[in-house]
């Protein structure tokens, strides 16, 4: 018989706790691999009573149900969203732009944290407080993943919003990500303003390699 999934748990926080930490906050971003839009940020410090059930992963969730605990997290926590632009991203890089967005949200708090729990295996830098990396923490910490969804709904909001402007590649879907809608439209229709033209994907696909058809 297969074994439950694990899911996030509260144990990061306490342990942080243990040690003096009064306000915790969870930081996650969306958006690191998709061709369009920004990358955006959340960064959630979660009541020590009160969470919301059912917190996971945004990835594992349906979009209703992210909505949902969306509004729920909204409703009890200290949260804060950000984005970095698509011109930022063109400027630093999608890796350093993911940092700035999170920075961006961590210093949008009205709390200043004690410690930030940030998904991933580096930490952004500059941030103005201890900090510290775990992998897969979406999965892990309740703080982080209540941040990927707020991030995720948030993210998702703006690529259907855009979808309405530059109809046809399908971002009310796909939200920017790499899908055949998605890459037809873009061989067919070309860029927009809002792609990411740094990234080598884009390139392939607006100019491909002619040799390639021999």
């Amino acid at each position: 018989m297969k074994e439950p999934r694990p899911r996030p748990t509260f144990r990061h926080e306490r342990a942080c706790m243990a040690q003096g930490a009064r306000f915790i906050c969870g930081v996650d971003e969306v958006g690191r691999g998709s061709l369009a839009g920004p990358v955006t940020a959340a960064a959630v410090i979660l009541p020590r009573k009160g969470i919301p059930r059912g917190l996971d992963d945004s990835k594992k969730l349906s979009p209703a149900k992210r909505r949902q605990l969306a509004e729920q997290i909204k409703d009890c926590a200290d949260w804060s969203i950000a984005h970095a632009s698509v011109a930022e991203i063109g400027q630093l890089n999608i890796h350093y732009a993911s940092h700035l967005a999170m920075r961006r949200a961590v210093a949008g708090l009205r709390q200043r944290p004690c410690m930030a729990l940030v998904d991933g295996k580096r930490l952004p830098w500059g941030l103005d407080c201890p900090a510290e990396a775990i992998v897969r923490g979406d999965a892990a910490c309740l703080s982080i993943a209540a941040a990927s969804i707020i991030a995720k709904v948030e993210r998702d909001r703006i690529m259907a919003d855009l979808a309405q402007q530059f109809p046809g590649y399908g971002w009310e879907q796909n939200m920017g990500y790499p899908t055949e809608t998605h890459r037809r439209a873009l061989a067919e229709k070309g860029a927009t303003p809002f792609h990411r033209m740094g990234f080598p994907a884009i390139h392939k696909i607006l100019c491909p390699d002619p040799s390639l058809n021999l």
